[in-house]
């Protein structure tokens, strides 16, 4: 587990910018049952997250179509919360950072983190306005 100090500033990136943090694995559950589209970021301190998932996320909604709810949980800060945002991403195995998007409860996009990796936040943010397009 991270210090929360440390992962304040990871945090509030998302934050700002209008998800939702979850802590708990029923707030993971209440999130994905609304109705519509939910992103769903698995934040992490790696250096992939600071320099393509988070600038990624946050860029790909100034598309014309974005999600209808925005939430993200912390790897290794949120283990619950985590945990079950995982069991919702079967049969994807468990990764961070992950991108996932949900339409009315089931998983309709997915990217892992070999798909951040080593990307660019345009790439991502591009990528996920493809799936906004298709499913927003």
């Amino acid at each position: 587990m991270y210090p929360p100090e440390l992962v304040k500033p990871m945090q509030a990136e998302l934050e700002n910018s209008g998800f939702k943090s979850l802590h708990s694995a029923l707030e993971v559950d209440e999130a994905l049952k609304k109705e519509g589209t939910t992103l769903v970021v698995v934040n992490s301190v790696c250096g992939c997250a600071a320099g393509t998932c988070r600038p990624g996320a946050v860029a790909s909604l100034q598309s014309g179509k974005v999600p209808t709810n925005l939430v993200t949980v912390f790897a290794g800060v949120d283990a619950e919360a985590t945990g079950k945002v995982r069991e919702h991403m079967i049969p994807f195995p468990p990764s961070s950072p992950a991108i996932a998007l949900f339409k009315d409860g089931v998983l309709v996009h997915m990217l892992e983190r070999h798909h951040i990796e080593g990307r660019s936040a345009e790439v991502i943010a591009s990528n996920l306005a493809g799936a906004y397009e298709e499913f927003c």
